[in-house]
């Protein structure tokens, strides 16, 4: 029996990745389409009628939830995402899978075998389950928020996965913001407001309007000629400046 499938993520590299893991786990399933938001994946799905949506979680426009609700009725949907949320082992055993970014062969292999015992059924009360989810997520969410921990950034035509350990300090440039490792410096198109609200604000500070820096990487902070604060860094010769504003963070100096 034929198989196809709608990949669903506002990220390229993250459908380039997910394919090609597909392509690995499971040759004789045809990618009969790709979408980057929830409004194309609808018509799409409108059109191809996939038997299998993997559907990312947070897009602009229409969420992965709001977008699933309108697919349920045709098509198996796999949840695919970079968040760790409570709702990963509620649905372990239910009709949906939920995949955590970066997805493993091994877990695909899983996610496979899953699917090939419920292709030859009618989708059942799904909608019911995708409700389930969004009150787990919104309970988590209320319970423990659950932040960034992997950044992704494209390096040539590979897509490299970045612990949030990791990184030194991000820094706004322009349209792109500076990825800082101990071994290398990246470029991402997540904006530094968008990081501040995705990762922890017990891991990383926001010490200047340009800069967040993860807090346990600070090797010290000093005063310059001019007077200004002065982040030195593990692992790194560069000093970040802390602005006034942001002064507070290190009052005793």
């Amino acid at each position: 029996m034929s198989v196809t499938a709608l990949i669903v993520d506002d990220e390229s590299p993250m459908r380039d990745q997910l394919r090609l893991r597909l392509g690995e786990v499971w040759p004789e399933l045809q990618i009969a389409g790709e979408a980057a938001n929830g409004i194309e994946a609808i018509e799409m799905a409108g059109r191809l009628n996939p038997g299998i949506v993997f559907l990312d979680i947070r897009m602009p426009g229409p969420s992965g939830i709001e977008t699933a609700r309108q697919l349920y009725k045709q098509s198996h949907v796999v949840f695919v995402t970079a968040y760790d949320q409570y709702a990963v082992e509620a649905f372990e055993q239910g009709a949906m899978d939920y995949l955590l970014k970066p997805v493993s062969a091994e877990r695909l292999r899983m996610t496979r075998e899953r699917l090939e015992k419920r292709l030859g059924a009618t989708p059942t009360d799904i909608d019911a389950k995708i409700a389930q989810l969004a009150q787990i997520l919104e309970r988590g969410k209320a319970q423990k928020p659950q932040y960034l921990r992997w950044i992704q950034a494209q390096v040539g035509s590979s897509l490299r996965m970045i612990s949030t350990k990791e990184i030194l300090f991000f820094q706004s440039d322009d349209k792109y913001t500076l990825v800082q490792t101990a071994q290398a410096e990246l470029l991402i198109r997540k904006t530094l407001k968008e990081l501040a609200d995705e990762l922890d604000p017990d891991e990383f500070w926001r010490i200047h309007r340009s800069t967040l820096v993860r807090v346990d990487a600070i090797a010290e902070v000093m005063r310059d000629e001019r007077g200004r604060q002065m982040v030195r860094l593990r692992n790194s010769p560069r000093l970040l400046e802390v602005s006034r504003n942001h002064s507070y963070l290190f009052q005793q100096m």
